[in-house]
C-alpha cells in the first residue's frame, strides 16, 4: 500500500501565539485518529535547534545541508493509505488542525524484500 508524506514549511504556520495550544491539541488529535484507523506511520517536526550535516560518499561530513537546496524544516507525517483520494482527505484533516496548507507526496514503493 503506497505511503504518502504530509508536510509543512515552518514559514507555513501563522498561527496567533494564543491558539497555539489548541493548535497542538488539534494536531495530536488527528494524529490518534490516524493511529486509530490503522493508517499512521510516522509524525514529527525537523529540529531546527540543531543544524544538519551533509556526509559525502567517502564519510565525510560538512555542517550545514547542500548549499543550492531551501532549508528543510516544518512538520511531516506520514500514512500508508489505500487511494490518493484517502491521502488528501487525511492532508485536509491536518490542514484544517494545524491551521495551514499542506503538501501532498507520495513515496516510491522500494522493489526490494
Amino acid at each position: 500500500m503506497p505511503k504518502y508524506l504530509i508536510s509543512f514549511p515552518s514559514a507555513a504556520m501563522q498561527v496567533p501565539e494564543n491558539e497555539l495550544t489548541q493548535v497542538g491539541r488539534d494536531a495530536h488529535a488527528v494524529i490518534e485518529e490516524a493511529k486509530a484507523a490503522g493508517v499512521y506511520v510516522f509524525a514529527g517536526g525537523i529540529d531546527e535547534g540543531t543544524p544538519p550535516v551533509l556526509v559525502a560518499a567517502d564519510g565525510t561530513f560538512t555542517s550545514g545541508g547542500y548549499p543550492w537546496a531551501p532549508e528543510v524544516n516544518g512538520g511531516f507525517t506520514v500514512l500508508e493509505l489505500a487511494t490518493r483520494d484517502e491521502a488528501i482527505a487525511w492532508a485536509a484533516r491536518i490542514a484544517m488542525a494545524c491551521r495551514c496548507k499542506q503538501e501532498l507526496r507520495v513515496f516510491g514503493l522500494d522493489s526490494q524484500p
